[in-house]
């Protein structure tokens, strides 16, 4: 089993600093898509992924074989992987297009509930009591966050409730992405998994982009872009390397911050940019279910789990 380095400090750091790159993404985001469409730029973000980690692991002599895939399981699992978390980030992308990045970010908050709750029918893992309050007091912060959009949830009616849908299924295939990778870690590293992916979206999704649209874009364009290819990238390194040195129940619980700080990032937008990117209208009661997002994140992740019998 793995043990931590016990330098707690530096795990905070660098949990924190993987919150404020996934807070600010979405917003990065919703400002590229004024340049180009959903499919471009999630190609562009595969591509600046694959050169910059398959260089790294070129320099190490890290590539991997895929020697390793030998039985129905793990070509399974492989296929599982690469099209769960290529699927989560164009349907991610598509969704975003039609609701604000707020919405998105408590939205892909499901994403790793569902991964525990996954854990259950899955590896036979089980709740404790303080998980099940966790969990409901999650729903319950979403229920109070959407507060001013039930009637358009409810019916189903405009882009908004599409972006929504569209955001829920993405977290669903995150899930299943990691399920996957969980079990695929038999045979791979993760750094390994990660350069497959991130090849595999570069060869899928060429065909539906249009490269040429990168020619048009101004210094804006290429500082949202670049940063958008490179945040993925530098934040999945900064969580991993925060694992090595604090207990990964207390680094989902910082990284549960991270729809705060898209609202507090999406304040400052909006005073020194305004009407560059569309808000969502909070109330009172929107506030308040995005901290009790929070809350209820922090407490499922900071609860232990009980042994399987």
């Amino acid at each position: 089993m793995h043990k931590t380095t016990g330098r707690w400090q530096l795990g905070l750091l660098l949990s924190l600093v993987t919150a404020l790159l996934w807070g600010a993404l979405p917003i990065a985001l919703k400002g590229l898509l004024q340049y180009m469409d959903s499919v471009t730029i999630t190609w562009l973000r595969f591509v600046i992924a694959a050169i910059l980690l398959g260089g790294y692991l070129y320099y190490k002599n890290g590539l991997p074989s895929l020697d390793k895939i030998r039985n129905r399981a793990s070509i399974l699992l492989m296929g599982a992987t690469i099209l769960g978390l290529l699927a989560n980030y164009i349907l991610y992308m598509v969704g975003l297009s039609f609701i604000t990045p707020e919405s998105a970010q408590v939205m892909i908050q499901l994403a790793p509930m569902l991964l525990l709750v996954g854990g259950l029918f899955l590896f036979k893992e089980s709740f404790n009591a303080a998980q099940w309050v966790g969990l409901l007091t999650f729903l319950l912060g979403l229920i109070l966050f959407f507060n001013q959009r039930f009637e358009q949830l409810l019916s189903f009616q405009g882009g908004y409730s599409w972006g929504v849908f569209l955001i829920f299924l993405a977290a669903i295939l995150w899930a299943v992405y990691a399920l996957a990778q969980k079990q695929l870690l038999k045979f791979y590293a993760s750094e390994e998994i990660m350069i497959l992916v991130y090849v595999a979206g570069s060869l899928l999704f060429i065909p539906n982009s249009a490269p040429g649209l990168i020619l048009e874009l101004d210094g804006v364009g290429w500082a949202l872009l670049l940063f958008c290819g490179v945040n993925t990238l530098v934040a999945y390194g900064a969580f991993a390397e925060a694992l090595d040195h604090w207990e990964a129940s207390r680094v989902s619980a910082t990284l549960a911050i991270t729809p705060l700080l898209t609202l507090l990032f999406m304040q400052l937008t909006g005073y020194w940019l305004p009407g560059y990117i569309d808000s969502e209208p909070l109330n009172s009661l929107s506030v308040f279910g995005a901290f009790i997002v929070v809350i209820g994140s922090a407490i499922t992740a900071l609860s232990k789990q009980k042994k399987p019998a």
